[in-house]
């Protein structure tokens, strides 16, 4: 009978440490890869997206070049749990063999203890990761040429102060096709630029929960969506590498008293430290009064697939 409670009690120990690997973060991106707020017809993009890093030499040779992507990406986090759980098993294992001939008993009872040991380790360092503050001003990629978030000019993404960024209504009777493009006199380069550094600073913010320097480069339909992202995903870390980022300005428009800039993002981004970077390639919709009340705000993400 014992032996059979011990048994019982390891593989519950089991199964509670598969429970912590399968219930560790979910967190993502800012805006969690999903569409949401302002959605516009774009024209076609220029440059494709980077494909994702190439996989390691061990692959084998008849494999094709993009369908083990997704394979390769998982294999980094899962390898961090393939050791303990294989040796779990091996120990239960083992501990049923030399309990069910009578082999051993004492030595069968201790490695039961050892395992459930093991198991209160997990949980032990489960919980302290979950405590763990996120950094005061984590960066992804950890360029040491980004300026800090103090120096950006908060919401209003634009360039440089002084530029004429005045955008010219859009004369009547054209075609949406036709309106798309940029004025003449805008400083597209610098406007990008800016928009790169909103976005670094914008998942270092959603990262920490930051929900105050969100709502600066937000339209309230798009800051209440990304709080309850943020409400849904608690307490869990996040931390979102931008291992890889450049910007298209695809148009600048006016429409309804506004101003519309439409900026596709691309790259790669590592949302998990454990997996391996994955390309991204996402739309963001900037609007901002065409009296000048205010600056851009994010009024829509919008994902190309």
């Amino acid at each position: 009978m014992n032996r059979s409670k011990n048994f019982f009690l390891a593989l519950v120990a089991l199964a509670f440490t598969v429970g912590l690997t399968v219930s560790d973060a979910q967190a993502a991106r800012l805006g969690g890869g999903k569409s949401f707020g302002m959605t516009r017809s774009t024209p076609r993009q220029a440059t494709p997206p980077p494909a994702p890093a190439p996989a390691q030499n061990a692959v084998p040779s008849n494999a094709t070049t993009s369908a083990p992507a997704p394979a390769a990406a998982a294999k980094p986090g899962m390898s961090r749990w393939l050791g303990p759980l294989a040796g779990l098993a091996a120990g239960i294992g083992l501990a049923a063999m030399l309990s069910h001939f009578g082999m051993g008993e004492g030595v069968a009872n201790f490695m039961m203890i050892a395992l459930l040991a093991m198991a209160a380790v997990f949980l032990f360092r489960w919980l302290m990761r979950k405590r763990e503050p996120a950094p005061a001003m984590q960066y992804a990629g950890g360029e040491p040429n980004v300026a800090p978030p103090v120096r950006l000019d908060s919401a209003h993404f634009e360039p440089v102060p002084g530029v004429n960024n005045s955008v010219p209504p859009a004369p009547t009777g054209k075609t949406e096709a036709a309106s798309a493009s940029i004025p003449d006199g805008f400083d597209v380069a610098g406007f990008v630029r800016q928009a790169k550094l909103n976005f670094v600073r914008l998942q270092a913010a959603n990262d920490r929960g930051d929900l105050d320097d969100i709502r600066q480069f937000t339209a309230p339909e798009v800051f209440a969506e990304i709080q309850l992202q943020l409400q849904e995903r608690g307490s869990v870390k996040s931390q979102t590498d931008v291992v890889q980022l450049d910007a298209e300005l695809l148009s600048v428009t006016s429409e309804d008293n506004r101003q519309i800039a439409s900026v596709r993002y691309f790259g790669q981004l590592r949302e998990d430290i454990h997996n391996a970077p994955q390309a991204f390639e996402e739309i963001w919709h900037l609007t901002k009064p065409t009296d000048g009340s205010r600056g851009w705000q994010i009024a829509g993400i919008q994902q190309l697939s």
